[in-house]
């Protein structure tokens, strides 16, 4: 198979989809491998490391997309890369199809199969291709909110860790899954007061029986909600519903009732963001105030650690993109009911429902996709 890495487009978006690493591998599974010229200079990657381990440069994007069966990148494809989709190839990236109505439509006029990293499950229930970003996502979020709390930035300008005879930070945390407690850890290091807010008992316990009084924990009842988010100098926003848009739990009626210059920071904002007043920003301009308080929605926070990123998704990433060079989507999907999961769109059809709920579009089964194609 021929395996194409286009250079990432949407703006201040510095990860590439393949590492040095992985085109080696695949060229040693036998597979040709084309990387657009320039695609990993922004996680530290030369074109030289590639052509070392054998991997073809390619002078642009419509280049590596005319010759690629599989597409391999980071974010998901814009308008320019969507026009360059042909039938019978396959994508594999992230998508967050829910949120993004002209993205899915020209993904089911494409005729390509489309493969989303977010969906992609573990024999767990969890989503391995989503965890290392998410890692990241949540080791980030103090430090920019932290940023966006300072008063040049339009911040209450309060110090996380305060000092002496000055409190910390009062931080809440809004989910306590893999963003939420990578989050609250780090908030916590810098000295913050930390709460973590969920709905999932069992995760609750875990989460005291781990970390004890590192950071405290609360049911995410609407009134523990609405009274932590009123106390709050951050919110950081960490809830996910796997494919599907996530849900609004701080509405714009509640702004009113938080500190002034408060910041949230919303993690959740590739699937539409869990604040009612998200909207996604750029690296370039990451913050903006709505009746008072500093939001920063960036949808692609890992992008700003290129490096680190780049190399803990590629690891990830790895295994399942060699299975579906190696034995063809088709049979790989079939195999493997964990990367099946991650089929969002094959010849025109949406394979997943939460997507297909979240937009009004019907979806069908992935198994019948799987039996057509």
């Amino acid at each position: 198979m021929l395996i194409g890495c286009p250079k990432e487009i949407k703006p201040q978006e510095f990860r590439v989809g393949v590492t040095p690493a992985a085109a080696q591998e695949a060229v040693a599974h036998g597979h040709q491998v084309v990387m657009q010229r320039g695609a990993g200079i922004g996680a530290g990657f030369e074109d030289s490391e590639y052509e070392a381990v054998g991997a073809r440069i390619a002078d642009s994007a419509e280049e590596v997309f005319a010759e690629a069966d599989m597409i391999v990148k980071v974010k998901e494809p814009q308008a320019p890369e969507r026009a360059m989709l042909r039938e019978g190839q396959l994508l594999f990236t992230y998508l967050h199809l829910a949120p993004d109505p002209e993205q899915t439509k020209d993904l089911l006029a494409s005729g390509a199969t489309c493969i989303a990293y977010e969906t992609v499950t573990d024999r767990n229930g969890g989503l391995p291709l989503l965890a290392p970003m998410s890692e990241v996502a949540g080791k980030l979020a103090p430090q920019v909110g932290a940023w966006t709390l300072q008063k040049a930035n339009g911040g209450r300008g309060v110090l996380m860790g305060g000092v002496p005879g000055v409190g910390p930070a009062e931080v809440v945390v809004i989910g306590g899954g893999v963003v939420g407690t990578h989050a609250a850890r780090v908030a916590a290091g810098m000295g913050a007061q930390v709460t973590v807010l969920d709905r999932s008992l069992p995760r609750l316990r875990y989460l005291d029986d781990v970390f004890g009084s590192v950071f405290q924990t609360r049911y995410a009842s609407a009134g523990n909600t609405a009274e932590m988010v009123r106390r709050a100098d951050m919110v950081i926003g960490a809830v996910l519903i796997p494919g599907a848009a996530a849900p609004k739990l701080v509405s714009r009626a509640q702004l009113s009732e938080m500190k002034t210059g408060a910041a949230i920071v919303d993690v959740a904002i590739d699937q539409g963001g869990c604040f009612e007043t998200s909207h996604a920003t750029t690296h370039e301009d990451p913050i903006y105030e709505v009746d008072g308080i500093m939001h920063y929605c960036v949808a692609n926070m890992p992008g700003a650690v290129a490096r680190t990123s780049t190399i803990a998704l590629g690891n990830a990433t790895l295994p399942f993109m060699l299975a579906l060079a190696d034995q063809g989507w088709r049979a790989a999907c079939l195999a493997d009911p964990h990367l099946r999961a991650g089929l969002n769109v094959h010849a025109g059809k949406l394979t997943y429902s939460a997507v297909g709920e979240a937009l009004g579009i019907a979806s069908v089964d992935p198994m019948k996709a799987l039996d057509a194609a």
